[in-house]
């Protein structure tokens, strides 16, 4: 599957020219770090498996309202590591330094590992986890998340579903699926696709796949949203991006919504710098 890939030094120079998840163990009773200075953690360990994992960028200078931006990548639920968020990661250190970034690895699906809850409950996890050890890190409880693809999918369903102390301030979907009762989900021939939902598991209900999607789980109070989709992308329908922002409209939920019409399952050039540039403004200005 192609992924959403922020090529950091192409983008600075284009822009030259234009929940049932366990506690996890944490650190409480540590003293709080330096905040004078920047801190970098990686592979902190959130639960018992190796993909438990999360890395952690401080600023310097930061204080108990410092906001955190939680990183979530694609790969269809069963594939994808961090890393390939790491582009986005150094956009937001570098164009917005004053935010803490969490950036997740969580446990991939198999044949006897179902996404969900699994994933929610990691999520879950690492949010008890910066809860946990706020006076250690300074930093605040309040979130932003920016996920690509399935990422996207765990990132507005978290938000909107359980995010039981209104910790999110905004959220980000990049190519995410948000509805998978959605026609031009069930009805697609595409291989792929029909894989992605099939991943799930045996469970093809309305009311299961009501329960995983976004779309029916959002509501008048879910947090402010900003939607990508690519016009030509072969694995989401144009209509998770489309009917998710008509949703969002209805329930008044502050949102932004941006359709590439010639783009498909990522993009790069001048339209990836118009997706950061969007980006940019809506976290500075609701996180």
């Amino acid at each position: 599957m192609k992924y959403l890939k922020l090529v950091f030094i192409v983008l600075m120079s284009i822009s030259t020219v234009m929940s049932c998840a366990s506690e996890p163990s944490d650190d409480d009773g540590l003293a709080p770090l330096n905040t004078a200075e920047s801190y970098e953690e990686l592979n902190i360990s959130y639960g018992n498996d190796d993909e438990q994992v999360f890395d952690l960028y401080l600023p310097a200078n930061r204080t108990t309202d410092t906001k955190t931006i939680v990183l979530v990548h694609g790969g269809g639920w069963t594939s994808g590591d961090k890393t390939e968020m790491n582009d986005f990661k150094n956009f937001i250190k570098d164009q917005m330094p004053s935010y803490a970034i969490v950036n997740i690895n969580y446990r991939l699906a198999d044949e006897s590992n179902s996404p969900y809850p699994m994933q929610i409950n990691d999520i879950t996890r690492v949010i008890n986890y910066l809860k946990n050890n706020e006076a250690h890190y300074t930093i605040s409880n309040n979130l932003g998340f920016v996920g690509v693809s399935a990422g996207a999918h765990l990132s507005l369903l978290w938000s909107y579903g359980f995010d039981t102390e209104n910790q999110v301030k905004m959220v980000c979907s990049i190519v995410g699926p948000t509805n998978l009762t959605d026609p031009a989900y069930l009805n697609n021939t595409n291989v792929v696709l029909q894989e992605l939902l099939n991943t799930f598991g045996i469970d093809t209900s309305a009311d299961f796949l009501e329960e995983i999607s976004p779309y029916h789980r959002v509501t008048a109070t879910s947090p402010p949203t900003i939607l990508f989709y690519g016009g030509e992308d072969p694995l989401i329908p144009t209509t998770q991006g489309t009917a998710m922002r008509d949703k969002l409209e209805s329930l008044n939920v502050t949102h932004q919504f941006t359709l590439y019409p010639n783009e498909g399952h990522g993009w790069t050039g001048l339209n990836l710098l118009d997706t950061t540039l969007k980006l940019k403004v809506f976290i500075e200005t609701y996180l």
